[in-house]
């Protein structure tokens, strides 16, 4: 597994440094996306991963699908993944392209977790705060997990901000058992 993820890291480099290079970061965004949808079909999934199946027929299959839905750079890559045996990388490409392009975008991905459903106002703030400590814009997911039992939790990348209740219960609980209190 670490093996694809580190494959699929290259192959986005290099797009995005082709990308880069000629001024269509938005062009191949789009088209990974669309081309990582297509393939992930369940059909389409089967076909052009059989290695039973001729790469000529798999690439002519690719060529058909995807040949007036993106450029002729991104359906080059979707070829070379085909000839190579890696089209399964294809959605972990397009993601790891996301993330290259939100970081050179400056975008910064929150996720936050409610105990109960926000309401708009509520979002606003929390995101306001957020926008204001990353200094970036701003994408957010939300969830809500009632065994949170209030607050919210907020991951940026690999940072955690825990303001649920059930997070501040364990952490006195832990003080409890150390004896710091």
């Amino acid at each position: 597994m670490a093996a694809s993820r580190s494959s699929a890291r290259r192959y986005a480099e290099a797009a995005f440094e082709i990308a880069s290079g000629d001024g269509t970061l938005d062009e191949w965004l789009r088209d990974l996306n669309t081309a990582a949808d297509v393939v992930g079909q369940p059909t389409a999934e089967r076909l052009l991963g059989n290695p039973a199946v001729a790469v000529a027929v798999r690439v002519k299959a690719a060529d058909d699908a995807l040949g007036k839905q993106v450029s002729e750079k991104a359906l080059n890559l979707v070829r070379l993944l085909i000839r190579r045996g890696r089209i399964d990388l294809l959605p972990q490409v397009a993601r790891r392209y996301q993330e290259l392009y939100e970081r050179q975008k400056g975008i910064v991905r929150a996720t936050i977790t409610s105990a109960a459903p926000l309401d708009d106002a509520e979002l606003r703030a929390i995101q306001a705060k957020l926008s204001e400590m990353t200094g970036g814009t701003l994408r957010t997911d939300v969830n809500v997990d009632p065994s949170l039992l209030g607050g919210v939790i907020v991951r940026i990348g690999d940072r955690m901000i825990d303001g649920s209740v059930r997070g501040r219960l364990e952490r006195l609980r832990n003080r409890i058992a150390a004896g710091t209190i």
